[in-house]
């Protein structure tokens, strides 16, 4: 039998997807290992890359994912998966040679059931750069503990990046809801945390990912983030954190201030100045040179603008998260 499957989801990878698949092919210390890639569809040169692949390591197998969505693709990856352990690797990250392998060390150890690594932006373009620089900021990490390499274990809550798990446990769950196309790991671990279960960040399993490098792209993929995570929410009450208010709160008041009932607009504009003010300073202290800032500044109000709108949203279309928001509240004043 296999000792571990790893899933990973594809669609018009071609950029990255030599460099990111000899990264998961040097995988070492894991025992048998299978690599399903699963494409939705691709129509850059992925197709070919995926056949070369498979023609030259017995490994590699190639997947079709006819719905052309993550969860999707990972619940084809898992019934077709053949190991003990399943992992997810993305196509446009670079995982350490040791990931699944600690990964599998540290279940097996116990009193746990899903190890991850903390994300490390790595940057290939201007904008990706600005980016990660904004991402490694205190203010463009949304309160996640997923963010950044240090060293030992920390606990995780609904933040997660990919991970690895009991093959078993998946299948309990019965694998991902593939009615959400956006935030899928994180409503499984709203399902694991719900059953007492732990999510454990190994920072030695620090994995690189490459950050969008457009701000519209940067813009379309927070919103749908936030859009989401009302979802998440409604479902998994610890899904929503403090951060996530304060983004919300963010773009509340960059509306009102511009289109609120007069006696509204002054108290908007001031939260809204005072925001400003807080990504300009915090841009200067971390960019590399003066003329950074701006950019920087740029990425991160794109991050919270966009998240806190496809918030709202998310409110409009499904309801406000109500349980959720007390929680996230309680837990903002138990910090206190």
């Amino acid at each position: 039998m296999t000792d571990v499957s790893v899933l990973i989801p594809v669609l018009d990878e071609g950029r990255w997807l030599r460099d990111t698949a000899a990264a998961m092919l040097a995988q070492r210390g894991a025992g048998d290992l299978e690599l399903l890639f699963v494409d939705g569809g691709s129509t850059d040169e992925t197709p070919a890359i995926l056949a070369e692949l498979a023609a030259s390591d017995p490994r590699v197998r190639v997947l079709r994912n006819p719905a052309r969505i993550v969860p999707a693709a990972l619940n084809v990856g898992l019934r077709a998966a053949r190991g003990r352990y399943v992992a997810r690797m993305d196509a446009h990250a670079w995982y350490p040679p040791d990931y699944l392998a600690r990964g599998i060390a540290r279940l097996e150890r116990g009193d746990v059931d899903w190890v991850t690594g903390p994300a490390v932006p790595r940057p290939t373009g201007r904008w990706a750069r600005r980016v990660a620089l904004a991402l490694g900021s205190k203010l463009g990490q949304g309160g996640s503990a997923k963010w950044g390499a240090a060293s030992g274990e920390r606990e995780l809550d609904t933040g997660v990046f990919g991970g690895i798990w009991r093959r078993e446990l998946l299948e309990e769950l019965g694998g991902w809801d593939e009615s959400f196309t956006v935030n899928e790991d994180a409503e499984m671990a709203g399902r694991v945390l719900s059953r007492g279960g732990r999510i454990v960040c190994v920072d030695a399993m620090a994995t690189g990912y490459a950050p969008r490098d457009d701000l519209r792209a940067l813009a379309r993929q927070y919103w749908r983030f936030g859009l989401f995570r009302v979802r998440t929410s409604h479902r998994h009450p610890v899904a929503l954190r403090p951060a996530h208010l304060v983004s919300a709160a963010i773009a509340g008041s960059a509306l009102a201030a511009l289109a609120a009932p007069r006696p509204l607009r002054r108290p908007a504009r001031a939260m809204t100045a005072l925001y400003a003010a807080a990504v300009a300073v915090e841009s200067a202290r971390i960019a590399p040179r003066p003329a950074e800032a701006t950019p920087i500044a740029a990425a991160l109000a794109t991050m919270h603008l966009a998240w806190g709108a496809g918030f709202l949203a998310g409110c409009a279309r499904f309801g406000p998260p109500a349980a959720g928001i007390r929680r996230a509240l309680s837990s903002a004043a138990r910090r206190r």
